[in-house]
């Protein structure tokens, strides 16, 4: 999978998911009909977020993006439907296109945090298996959290 692609496909699904928490708040405070949508749709929200960060932090070092492009991309995931514009002007800017910086083919990586993107990379299933694992630890750290209000309680 070319970055462009891995990429569009998060960007997309951010969107998606956006529609989804926005369709299940006005179910909730809105028609008042119920709550539901707004917990699945906000699971599944938070998950896909977690995974847009990553695919941002990801690609943005593997493509040599500026501290600032990958800062601009991560504030994309706090605007509804930001995502998409934002992959738009990457894409434009030639940000997205060719191979994986640090793939196979790719640069030698000059820091620790290359060379992990690096192995994601270039052991892909591996590195979704491991993914998935901290993403899991991390959306359920949220989940045991709870709501923001509910912190200090």
């Amino acid at each position: 999978m070319t970055p462009k692609r891995f990429f569009r496909f998060f960007a997309i699904a951010e969107t998606v998911t956006w529609s989804l928490l926005i369709i299940g708040m006005i179910l909730k405070y809105v028609t008042k009909t119920t709550e539901i949508g707004v917990r699945i749709g906000g699971g599944i929200h938070g998950f896909v977020f977690i995974c847009f960060v990553i695919a941002v932090i990801g690609v943005g070092t593997s493509q040599m993006w500026s501290k600032r492009r990958i800062a601009t991309g991560l504030a994309s995931a706090i605007i509804p439907y930001a995502t998409i514009p934002f992959e738009v002007s990457v894409a434009k800017a030639g940000l997205l296109e060719g191979g994986w910086g640090l793939g196979a083919d790719g640069r030698t990586p000059r820091n620790w945090f290359e060379r992990l993107t690096s192995w994601a990379i270039r052991k892909p299933w591996l590195a979704i298996a491991v993914g998935i694992v901290v993403v899991i630890i991390i959306f359920s750290g949220l989940l045991f959290l709870g709501p923001p209000g509910d912190w200090g309680k």
